[in-house]
């Protein structure tokens, strides 16, 4: 494990870097650039980059076209962050032991660096920058906005703040989370067999790959806000404990879950082995998620 979480730092690193070198040639903009610096670097582990690179690496993608991509996914996330974050919202003071956005400058402020990282996610993709044809980055595009749209990680955001202390189905939690968190990870997965320009089959399986690992992910989030040290995680814990966020962990309890997640990861790496050795890195990510303390 400690192999991987230096490659991990490794990508994190030069995934930071294409973004440092973004926001440089903005600087002009520092009424907004500010504050999304302040988001995006923030001390998060980059963990779908790592996905994005170590599915890359299974069909042969050019490493620094997978951090492009990977870029733009962080940009997404961060923006995701910044308004989760929100009164509105969840009402989360910190994350990652830092003020979140919205208290470290204004509420106006975090949301408009929010959308501006959601755009500049797609300005990424059709840079020159990302050598690929444009009917690929098209595509790129296409699926990253279902994604992170109503269909998917906004519209997990909404039942996620809906259903707060109500009775919800195991179904419909799952559901909730495949869209909040999943949607993004299927993206990590699938943007692959896009590149490659495989079939809808092929591309619906490392979709539900990246849905698996993105509920496995958020599951061992919704374990750790139970059981997790505060000063490690950054944030207050049992916070979604106490708004009954419609999680499983609120649902059928934390043993029963811990059961589910190692049930889900076992399935998770039956899927990806049959991708033969260059799936190691991967699977590699999947031990990673039980294991990781914030």
């Amino acid at each position: 494990m400690k192999i991987f979480t230096q490659k991990l730092s490794k990508i994190a690193t030069d995934t930071d870097l294409y973004l440092k070198n973004f926001f440089f040639k903005n600087k002009n903009y520092q009424y907004l650039i500010k504050p999304m610096q302040y988001s995006v670097f923030s001390g998060g582990k980059r963990f779908r980059s790592s996905v994005i690179i170590n599915m890359g690496k299974i069909f042969n993608i050019n490493y620094q076209k997978l951090i492009i991509i990977s870029a733009a996914i962080e940009c997404v996330h961060s923006y995701s962050l910044i308004h989760d974050d929100l009164p509105a919202m969840d009402n989360d003071d910190l994350r990652r032991g830092k003020l979140s956005t919205h208290k470290k400058f204004n509420e106006f402020t975090a949301i408009l660096a929010g959308n501006s990282l959601l755009l500049i996610a797609f300005e990424i993709l059709t840079s020159g920058d990302l050598k690929l044809s444009p009917s690929i980055k098209n595509e790129l595009i296409k699926i990253l906005a279902i994604y992170s749209g109503f269909s998917g990680l906004a519209g997990g955001q909404f039942f996620d703040l809906t259903y707060e202390n109500k009775k919800v189905s195991k179904k419909k939690a799952i559901y909730i989370q495949n869209n909040k968190t999943g949607k993004l990870f299927a993206f990590c997965c699938e943007c692959s067999g896009i590149i490659n320009r495989q079939n809808f089959q092929k591309r619906k399986k490392l979709k539900n790959i990246g849905l698996d690992i993105g509920l496995l992910f958020q599951i061992a989030d919704d374990l750790i806000d139970i059981k997790g040290d505060s000063k490690v995680v950054g944030k207050p814990t049992k916070r979604d404990q106490n708004k009954g966020k419609p999680n499983l962990v609120n649902l059928i309890g934390y043993e029963e879950t811990l059961k589910f997640a190692y049930k889900l990861k076992h399935k998770i790496i039956k899927k990806i082995k049959t991708y033969g050795i260059k799936s190691y890195d991967l699977l590699q990510s999947i031990e990673f998620i039980l294991n990781r303390k914030f």
